[in-house]
């Protein structure tokens, strides 16, 4: 069993550690795990862009929720928690996700997401396609 397998943190630090003595121009190539280094670079893109992908979508099913049970008690706290995920998301957000973030995607996720009911009332309609852009999301208005 590999270091990778084993503890991937320890792992990390030697790898990055070779990196750099390579970078410096010591010919080491055949102690870097390459393999697992070019899918740890790869990963790492990923987990950014999923982890935009969730603040968006928590944010959206929390404006949903205010908008589909807007007498509840809890609204204030939705539309708060909304704001926060928008204002995370807006931190974390990179240029090259533009392309990458389909918000009608994560909205129709929001909406599979809505409870049936909250406090035994059902939600009000709300619009089956988003109406919101992925500039306004990531805005601090």
């Amino acid at each position: 069993m590999s270091e990778y397998e084993t503890d991937v943190v320890l792992w990390s630090e030697h790898q990055s550690a070779l990196l750099r003595r390579v970078a410096a121009g010591d010919r080491i190539n055949d102690q870097v795990d390459w393999e697992n280094v070019i899918e740890e670079i790869e990963s790492v893109g990923k987990e950014q862009l999923h982890a935009e992908e969730s603040l968006l979508l928590q944010a959206l099913l929390h404006m949903l929720k205010a908008e589909a049970w807007p007498l509840s008690r809890d609204v204030q706290h939705w539309q708060s928690e909304a704001r926060l995920f928008r204002s995370q998301a807006a931190l974390r957000f990179a240029p090259s996700m533009r392309q990458r973030i389909d918000v009608a995607r994560l909205y129709r996720a929001a909406l599979r997401a809505l409870p049936e009911t909250m406090d035994g009332q059902p939600p009000l309609p709300v619009p089956d396609n988003c109406s919101v852009r992925l500039d306004e999301l990531l805005s601090e208005d």
